[in-house]
């Protein structure tokens, strides 16, 4: 009997080695970035600030030479902050489950050129509301291949059956209903018109069963020239709800590389909102940016200001930011 105990044993260990060896190999990258912030005009506590990150990272392939994949991501000190899983079919393209990663339209919320960050994200807490699409929720997406397209171009179609969802686990489903149905983003970016230069675009519906559908719309560009690049965006998003009728964003930067380790930039980012009864607030930030490498660690400074953040008029809302920091990748 225990003999045939460990026959079974070792006869099972070896059938879970050869699936873990098939399976494919894992690995983890991470960040860490330490800032410290100052804020005129304001009340604020401690300045220093840390935040980190992990990926972890799984490639494998099928029987048939398909290549799968996933990622796990874990920001700052968020026990779960995003992930993906991706199968590529060859002649097809990659399709890929996502939760909070940043596919279809959200991966235009801000290609502006920088040294840093985004213009509203450089220690702002604007709260601007950007592109999001159905790339905000879990969503699946299609990544087409670029076998079947003109060289240069990348095209990207995402679904979500419920827009509002957020990070579900297996075997469940979301929580309340948030009154978004089903939606769906197009994202088009080409780099092959012309050297130096990129175009994209893109376009979210979402159903919305309160009242209207929403819609968005992204259109911009960049162009590098030496050491120079500049881009700029517009952003339409359509509402059409009784407290919000519509954003309209602009977006401008430019980034010059001085040499191989220091870079420069200044960008804006504005928004503005109105309501049905045609009450506007505009929204401003800009920010002026300057990073610096050496060796694995890259140093970077920021001022940057903002005008009506939270779409507030009041005094308070608008203020100016220092912020200094150190980022480091492993």
């Amino acid at each position: 009997m225990n003999k045939l105990k460990t026959i079974g044993v070792s006869a099972l260990c070896g059938t879970l080695a050869a699936v873990s060896a098939h399976a494919g190999e894992m690995t983890v990258s991470g960040s860490a970035n330490v800032t410290y912030m100052t804020q005129e005009k304001a009340t604020t506590g401690g300045p220093l600030g840390i935040h980190t990150g992990l990926t972890f990272s799984g490639s494998g392939e099928l029987d048939n030479g398909n290549a799968v994949g996933f990622n796990i991501f874990h920001d700052d000190q968020n026990t779960f902050s995003s992930a993906d899983v991706s199968i590529d079919v060859a002649g097809i393209g990659t399709f890929s489950v996502d939760q909070g990663g940043g596919t279809g339209l959200d991966r235009l919320d801000d290609k502006t050129p920088t040294a840093w960050e985004e213009p509203y994200d450089a220690g702002l807490g604007s709260n601007i509301v950007t592109a999001t699409g159905v790339g905000a929720s879990t969503d699946i997406e299609l990544a087409i291949s670029g076998d079947m397209l003109p060289e240069g171009l990348a095209a990207y179609i995402s679904y979500a059956p419920e827009a509002g969802a957020g990070a579900v686990n297996d075997k469940a489903t979301g929580g309340g209903d948030s009154g978004l149905g089903r939606g769906y983003d197009i994202v088009l970016e080409h780099s092959g018109l012309a050297d130096g230069l990129n175009v994209f675009g893109g376009i979210s519906k979402i159903d919305d069963e309160r009242g209207n559908d929403r819609s968005q719309r992204v259109l911009g560009f960049s162009f590098a020239a030496g050491p120079v690049t500049f881009g700029a965006q517009h952003l339409k998003d359509e509402l059409g709800s009784n407290t919000v009728d519509y954003y309209d964003n602009m977006a401008f930067g430019v980034s010059f590389l001085v040499n191989d380790n220091l870079s420069l930039s200044y960008g804006e980012h504005d928004s503005e909102t109105a309501t049905e009864a045609a009450s506007k607030v505009e929204l401003k930030t800009s920010s002026l940016q300057a990073a610096y490498t050496m060796g694995g660690a890259t140093f970077r400074v920021a001022r940057s200001k903002v005008d009506n953040a939270n779409y507030s008029t009041a005094a308070n809302n608008d203020y100016d930011v220092s912020l200094v920091g150190m980022a480091l990748a492993f």
